[in-house]
C-alpha cells in the first residue's frame, strides 16, 4: 500500500525518555508498563510494551524510544495505555525497540 506525505504527517512519532518501568502481571502476554517523558508538550504517557524477553527492568530505565503519540488511549487490561512504543519483531517473536544512536531532545518530532 501506498501513502502520501500527508498520510505521513498524521502519525506524530516522538522520541521520549522511559523514566519509570513496572511489571504488568495482569498482562495476557509477558510485558512491562512504560512511563515514557516526552518533554514539556506532552509529558509523561504510559505504555503496556511485550519487550521482557530482550529488556530488564533496569536496562530499559533511562533508555531512549521512539513512539506514536497521537493515537487514541486504549485501555490494555486494568491500565490505560496512552502512546504505542514502537520496535521491530525479530524472527523468534521478540521486539526490539526503535530508538536512536544519539541523545535527542524528548518531544522532538520524526520527519
Amino acid at each position: 500500500m501506498t501513502i502520501t506525505w500527508q498520510d505521513f504527517e498524521k502519525v506524530d512519532i516522538r522520541i521520549g525518555t522511559i523514566v519509570e518501568v513496572e511489571d504488568f502481571p495482569e498482562a495476557r502476554n509477558p510485558a512491562f508498563i512504560l512511563h515514557v517523558d516526552f518533554g514539556k508538550e506532552i509529558g509523561i504517557k504510559k505504555s503496556s510494551s511485550q519487550i521482557t524477553d530482550l529488556y530488564t527492568k533496569d536496562q530499559l530505565h533511562g533508555k531512549q524510544v521512539m513512539a506514536v503519540v497521537n493515537f487514541k488511549p486504549k485501555q490494555v487490561g486494568p491500565i490505560m495505555s496512552e502512546c504505542l512504543v514502537l520496535g521491530f519483531y525479530r524472527q523468534d517473536n521478540s521486539v526490539v525497540l526503535a530508538t536512536n544512536d544519539l541523545p535527542i531532545n524528548n518531544g522532538s518530532r520524526l520527519l
